[in-house]
């Protein structure tokens, strides 16, 4: 499965000047193997396998590398995968809930119509990641760090990036609800196209972000209660 290239800034120079690209991953996946095993092991070094329809609930792999590896429509319910690394790989369909991936890192992944709820991501590191389609409730990156990040056309259900560093990170056509960006360090981030822009916490935290007119007058009531500004008729 191949990744998205680098594009071309939308509707030419001007309005793409005030934010930096963002660097898509270029996935190229080789010939893989079938996986054949049970489980995983901890510490395990996994390199162009394909984990097809595989029952990862309940599975403990922490530390496990994966490379060059596709996971599709695979179960990570409660999957311990704690430092784990994946690397040029892609996860499609993928389902659970509780999947653990506390410090783990992701480097040219694709993420592709997921359906995973409580994922734990704290202190995780991504790069060049995409997150395309599917539904993630209860996303945990506090203290991650994001780093050529999309996420397009994908519903985000009380994302927390509390304490987070997000560095050209684009949402793109996708709903975010209940956002948390308490304490959060934002450079290069775009929010303008994203369909619906719901802060519940850390609006104050905006600096580095580029919105939209519209989103703006959204977001005005939330600014003017964060420094004490009072709107009447």
């Amino acid at each position: 499965m191949a990744g998205r290239g680098n594009t071309g800034g939308r509707g030419g120079r001007g309005a793409k000047d005030t934010v930096a690209e963002v660097r898509r991953p270029e996935v190229r996946l080789p010939p893989l193997v079938a996986y054949d095993g049970e489980g995983l092991e901890a510490d395990g070094d996994y390199d162009g396998v394909c984990f097809e329809e595989t029952d990862l609930a309940d599975a403990s792999g922490p530390g496990a590398r994966f490379m060059d590896c596709e996971l599709r429509g695979c179960a990570l319910d409660r999957t311990e995968l704690v430092r784990a690394r994946f690397i040029d790989s892609v996860l499609t369909g993928v389902r659970g809930v509780g999947t653990d991936l506390a410090g783990a890192s992701l480097r040219d992944v694709e993420v592709v119509d997921a359906r995973l709820g409580g994922v734990q991501l704290h202190g995780a590191v991504l790069e060049r990641v995409l997150i395309r389609g599917g539904k993630i409730d209860y996303l945990n990156l506090r203290k991650a760090r994001l780093k050529d990040v999309v996420f397009e056309g994908c519903v985000l259900s009380e994302p927390d990036f509390g304490d987070a560093q997000l560095v050209r990170v684009e949402f793109r056509d996708c709903v975010l609800k209940r956002a948390d960006f308490s304490a959060v360090r934002m450079e290069s981030v775009d929010l303008r196209t994203v369909a619906e822009l719901d802060i519940a916490r850390g609006v104050e935290r905006l600096a580095g972000a580029v919105i939209s007119p519209s989103q703006l007058m959204e977001l005005a009531p939330a600014f003017a209660a964060q420094i004490g500004v009072r709107v009447e008729a």
